[in-house]
């Protein structure tokens, strides 16, 4: 059974009664059933869920406390023979003091007790009226952060815990502990700790805890829990972990507050489950966190591998944590039921209609403010395009349309040339035309038929053989064309090839694989879809930049088959040589992309991915046809992303060997094709 990294986690929000262990037990052992019998390998109950989060000064009642031990000792009870481990909250007194405490069980034992350190001590909260603060458990020669203080000298200290007899067992309490399920680890922040200004698990994460667990009894205000939301989403992200978070819910006193019951689980800044607030019974989330892709992302990142703020090297936070083993993870089979969303369309914006517009305005800002960033820096007095009638030539002339505009020069000064050749169509020449004329540029056309044809006299082809010499000809007659025309104007040649294109080599070297400018080197093709069509609609409407009617012209390049058009037409007129028919499609080969790059994902893992994303689309074995050749191309033609000419950064994901990608043009497939 292959995991593919993954690993369960749940958040159950319990109905509670206050100061009734007995209740609150038998729930929390119910959704500790749930959970187990969904394979989860953790479950999170909220803060103090054993009592009661409001019970006051009932806290302060033996019976209660006694009552407390007692319910976690039927709880441990209850795991024996599971897998999954539960973290619970209770309060538990040790030395003359009372701790809020989350208690880490695991078949049938205790494996650590946590406490709280951050204690609210404002408004409506007073915990310190009943609670000690866990930083009781910290050496006494340290301070929160774990240095040494004694003789003016700052020096990492070891780990350090108490020893507790809780429940019938001995373990260790301290908020110093990381625990360890499998190949995973976590670390445990109670509540209020979230809020800090240092949050316990930026110290966590550092010493290796790639999930935190927050039992939390937030309650409810207008407003607040966006900003909950935002904490939790927003630390995952600065950790680069997974951030499980489970507040308390109905049944709290109502006194002066309401508690929601906020459940959410948050992976790097994305909020990958999130449960209905509000409920009058009890909830339950699950998540599949991928470990191995943080395990990826905290080793690219340079700054998390680095040395701490203090200029404590990261290694040394190991010595300030306890490791508590718990075992092996629960045996999930993630082929069956996976709880994760899966985008078939990493690369494209996702949300509202609002939050859409807003970052393909942001993607094309980008691709602007660089091309005009560079015309005005060399003063260029021309910007050179080579107009297809096709997604990307289309998308480049839009960018350059706006740039002119924002430095404030005549669009007269664009020149679009559009080249006809051996394959084009009514279509795209028609298009090319239109679209030209609608934006106010240049238009010049200049076929190629003839001067292929002599070229082929010069060079002994055949004109009859349609072979690789037949097609490329064609596309570096075309870039030689362009850039003779910039020669002429004093301009340069705006690039149109994309990012998709670049990953599959799919361009003639030094033919359109070369310009002086490539706008859409880091837009990969669903994208430059997405963009033509939100720049149809928002952009070159009628009424708005352009000033005429250019909105049908780019539904309909839109709507075109996307060809290099280097092969005759078909009798009918039309497109004869579709790209996406030769090397597969363009959605699946952007999905590869996104997860080799960002994710560095195994092909057997991206191929699991995406039969799951594209199952109602592609079938397993045609995925996996189409993932062997992007495998071989993008090993094949490395070459021709050496050499690439400047572009703006988009996204995440760029080829460009200055920076982002830098892999030998001679590295060989077979590793990655073998486990496909």
């Amino acid at each position: 059974m292959t995991n593919f990294g993954f690993f369960r986690v749940a958040a159950a929000v319990p109905a509670v009664r206050v100061a009734d262990v007995a209740a609150n037990v038998r729930e929390i052992c119910r959704m500790t059933a749930a959970a187990e019998e969904e394979k989860a390998s953790a479950v999170l109950f909220p803060e103090l869920a054993v009592t009661g989060y409001t019970c006051g000064d009932l806290f302060g009642q033996q019976l209660l406390i006694d009552a407390a031990e007692a319910g976690i000792r039927k709880i441990l009870e209850f795991t024996r023979g599971k897998s999954v481990t539960v973290i619970a909250g209770a309060p538990v007194r040790f030395r003359g003091r009372l701790y809020n405490c989350a208690i880490v069980l695991r078949n049938g034992n205790i494996k650590g007790i946590v406490p709280k350190i951050w204690l609210p001590e404002y408004n409506e909260f007073y915990e310190g009226r009943w609670f000690s603060s866990g930083r009781d458990f910290l050496s006494p020669h340290t301070d929160i952060t774990g240095r040494f203080l004694a003789n003016g000298k700052d020096t990492v200290r070891e780990g350090w815990c108490a020893e507790i007899e809780y429940a019938g067992f001995r373990c260790n309490i301290s908020p110093d502990i990381i625990f360890t399920v499998g190949k995973v680890s976590f670390g445990i922040e109670i509540c209020e700790d979230l809020w800090s200004p240092v949050p316990p698990s930026s110290h966590l994460a550092l010493a290796g805890a790639q999930l935190i667990f927050n039992p939390s009894a937030s309650n409810d205000v207008f407003a607040k829990h966006t900003y909950r939301k935002s904490l939790v989403c927003q630390q995952s992200a600065r950790c680069v972990c997974g951030y499980v978070y489970c507040s308390s819910g109905f049944g709290e006193s109502t006194q002066d507050l309401v508690y929601g019951g906020a459940a959410m689980i948050a992976e790097n800044g994305a909020l990958t489950a999130e449960n209905e607030r509000f409920r009058t019974s009890s909830s339950i989330i699950f998540a599949d966190i991928d470990i191995e892709r943080l395990d990826t992302l905290r080793q690219k990142m340079s700054t998390f591998a680095a040395v701490a703020p203090d200029g404590t090297p990261y290694t040394a936070y190991d010595r300030l944590y306890s490791r508590v083993g718990l075992g092996k993870e629960a045996p999930t089979d993630f082929s069956g039921k996976l709880y994760r969303h899966i985008d078939p369309h990493p690369f494209v914006p996702a949300g509202d209609n609002e939050e859409m517009d807003s970052r393909c305005r942001e993607i094309l800002s980008i691709q602007v403010t660089g091309l005009a960033s560079r015309l005005a820096h060399i003063n260029c007095k021309s910007a050179v395009i080579g107009i297809s009638g096709g997604l990307d030539s289309t998308l480049a002339l839009l960018v350059t349309v706006l740039a002119f505009d924002k430095l404030g020069w005549d669009r007269s000064r664009i020149i679009g040339i559009t080249m006809p050749g051996y394959g084009t169509t009514g279509r795209t020449h028609g298009n090319a035309v239109k679209l030209m004329s609608a934006l106010g540029v240049s238009c010049r056309e200049i076929p190629i038929s003839a001067a292929c044809d002599l070229h082929f006299r010069d060079i002994g082809h055949d004109k009859a053989v349609h072979d690789v010499t037949y097609e490329n000809s064609q596309a570096r007659e075309r870039t030689q064309i362009l850039m003779d025309v910039a020669n002429q104007t004093g301009g340069i040649v705006i690039g149109t090839g994309d990012l998709s294109e670049l990953a599959l080599g799919w361009a003639t070297y030094n033919g359109d694989h070369i310009s002086m400018y490539g706008v859409n080197a880091s837009i990969p093709k669903t994208l430059v879809k997405h963009l033509v069509r939100w720049a149809a609609y928002n952009r070159f409407d009628k009424g708005a930049v352009s000033g005429s009617e250019a909105r049908e012209i780019l539904l309909d390049i839109i709507d075109t088959p996307i060809s290099p058009e280097l092969l005759p037409a078909d009798d009918g007129g039309n497109i004869s040589q579709k790209t996406e028919d030769i090397v597969g499609p363009y959605e699946l080969h952007d999905f590869f992309l996104y997860h080799l790059f960002r994710s560095g994902y195994s092909p057997a893992k991206i191929l699991f991915l995406a039969s799951r994303a594209f199952g109602d689309t592609y079938g397993k074995e045609e995925i996996r046809k189409w993932l062997k050749v992007f495998m071989r191309r993008f090993f094949s033609q490395q070459f021709k992303r050496s050499c690439l000419p400047d572009g703006p950064k988009v996204g995440s994901v760029s080829l460009s060997p200055r920076g982002d990608w830098r892999m030998p043009s001679d590295a060989k497939p077979e590793l990655f094709l073998s486990e496909i």
